[in-house]
């Protein structure tokens, strides 16, 4: 089977396994998001509790990720994928039982989101680390983490229109009892996989921490490493501004329902897809570092426009701006990242990739009391876009002085 050269990876059987089960799993995640976002709004009526459920889902891997990293580095990838895989179709479950039973609380939505925020901070780095053993020929790799990020974004266009249309129709426990239900092909296409043997394992010898501290060390003294490091921290921090407040500018702000938070999801989404296909069409990674340079500003744009949105199409623009703007940054910092990484090292590189994009919690605890007792959330939202682009111009700085080595 010979896929054209923007698809080159899925030649490969087991990254075809995976593309196809990750592609429904993800369209139910983002339904799952977008139904915690809304009915955490509609229980509270608080900005401040939309950035603790971010904070509750996202600070297990600020904390955890740079240590679960390790985990990949020694023991099978594909077996630990399989198990937090299952785990992650319980969470779901958990959360459509309750909602049903209706005995579902803010209290409930904290603790499942943290749940799913500890099973991610093993899953992801994990996950992105093995796709260098999904693939036969290690020059699709850039294409393969191209077309992750065209699938996720692909998901993050359709799973919030669809649960915005859902919320309204069925309710919030069908939306979390589909998303239970889309984890078993996962499962089935990991088990299908024969993944080719790994190039590099870090043995028993050396204590977990001494290895961890290798990793560290080399993030920290290699420039194409740690620069984009720097720059997906800061912008997981505040360039997420638009998602999270997101319920608060869909209802108070243009008067909306869950239909409308949906619409502007999916345009951020739309966004995003655009710049997913961009990427996994670049012939190399030359140019990468100002695509990434690009995708901050265009964040930082996408933010003002939505700050200064006086009506719901304006603002849905400025959302896939931003959409835009994210891939071509953290995507493309992901790609960066993976090309120029040794491979005993792998996976404790990204678990320092996602402890950055982790960083959302504190962004989300500061823009969510920001946003509710100071600025409002349109000023809130271009007072980020300001730090997002401070962040783009020191990562242009770095990496046009030393790009790729200290």
């Amino acid at each position: 089977m010979n896929f054209p050269s923007s698809l080159r990876a899925l030649n490969s059987r087991n990254y075809r396994l995976f593309f196809s089960g990750q592609s429904l799993s993800l369209v139910g995640n983002w339904m799952t998001i977008t139904t915690t976002a809304w009915l955490g709004y509609e229980l509270s009526d608080s900005a401040f509790v939309l950035g603790l459920l971010g904070f509750a889902s996202q600070i297990p891997s600020l904390v955890l990720a740079p240590f679960t990293g390790l985990l990949g580095d020694r023991f099978d990838r594909r077996g630990l994928l399989t198990g937090l895989t299952v785990l992650a179709m319980l969470q779901s479950l958990t959360l459509a039982v309750i909602t049903h039973t209706g005995v579902v609380t803010v209290g409930w939505l904290l603790a499942l989101a943290a749940v799913q925020g500890l099973i991610n901070s093993v899953e992801f780095p994990t996950r992105q680390s093995f796709v260098i053993e999904m693939i036969d020929d290690r020059k699709d790799l850039p294409n393969a983490i191209g077309l992750n990020s065209s699938m996720f974004n692909l998901a993050r266009l359709l799973g919030p229109s669809l649960a915005g249309l859902a919320l309204v129709k069925l309710g919030a426990t069908a939306c979390y009892a589909i998303d239970t239900v889309t984890y078993l092909p996962v499962i089935g296409c990991f088990l299908a996989m024969r993944p080719r043997p790994r190039a590099a394992r870090v043995g028993a010898a050396g204590s977990p921490l001494a290895q961890l501290r290798a990793g560290w060390s080399y993030a920290v003294r290699t420039p194409s490493v740690r620069a984009p490091l720097i720059l997906v921290s800061t912008t997981a921090m505040f360039g997420f501004a638009g998602n999270m407040l997101a319920p608060v500018f869909a209802r108070d702000v243009f008067h909306g329902d869950a239909g409308t938070l949906g619409w502007m999801f999916a345009s951020v989404g739309a966004g995003a897809l655009v710049a997913a296909v961009v990427l996994s069409n670049l012939p190399s990674v030359a140019k990468l570092a100002r695509w990434i340079t690009r995708g901050a500003v265009l964040i930082a744009v996408g933010l003002i426009a939505l700050g200064l949105s006086p009506n719901l199409p304006c603002a849905l623009a400025a959302m896939g701006v931003t959409g835009l703007g994210t891939v071509f940054a953290m995507a493309g910092s992901n790609t960066l990242i993976q090309s120029f990484v040794e491979d005993d090292k792998r996976g404790r590189i990204m678990g320092l990739f996602v402890m950055a994009i982790s960083m959302g919690p504190i962004g989300s605890a500061i823009i969510g009391y920001t946003a509710e007792h100071a600025a409002g959330p349109r000023w809130t939202v271009i007072g980020c876009s300001l730090l997002v682009v401070a962040a783009a111009l020191r990562f242009r700085h770095v990496m046009k002085t030393r790009p790729t080595v200290a």
